[in-house]
């Protein structure tokens, strides 16, 4: 996923209830499938994260000597600068780009179906 090609804004922005509930029709739970993407991005930043400072990575135990690394810095900054995951996630689901499913909603349309 490309973090920096997100619509996502990168500070706070107030958002209309309705908007997010338009498909669920459920704010509760709109906001927790936003919160479950937001820890799945969580993870992925992290990963990325990690691997690319793995490469700069040190393993003497010398506290004498501390490198500072100028392409180290720059990756962090760019990390720093990304939305949060929750933005990311929020933007995502008003994009639809999430995908989602309610077990329980789909056993009680499949019933009304077999009703009919």
């Amino acid at each position: 996923m490309d973090y920096k090609k997100s619509k996502a804004p990168v500070n706070t922005v107030t958002r209309n209830i309705m908007d997010l509930c338009r498909d669920t029709e459920n704010i509760y739970q709109s906001v927790a499938i936003i919160a479950k993407r937001a820890n799945q991005i969580s993870v992925q930043i992290k990963d990325d994260l990690s691997k690319k400072l793995a490469e700069f990575a040190s393993y003497n135990d010398s506290l004498e000597e501390v490198f500072e690394n100028r392409e180290q810095i720059e990756i962090s900054r760019y990390y720093e600068k990304l939305p949060k995951p929750s933005l990311l996630a929020t933007q995502e689901f008003i994009e639809d780009k999430v995908y989602w499913r309610d077990p329980a909603r789909e056993a009680q349309l499949a019933a009304f179906g077999q009703e009919m």
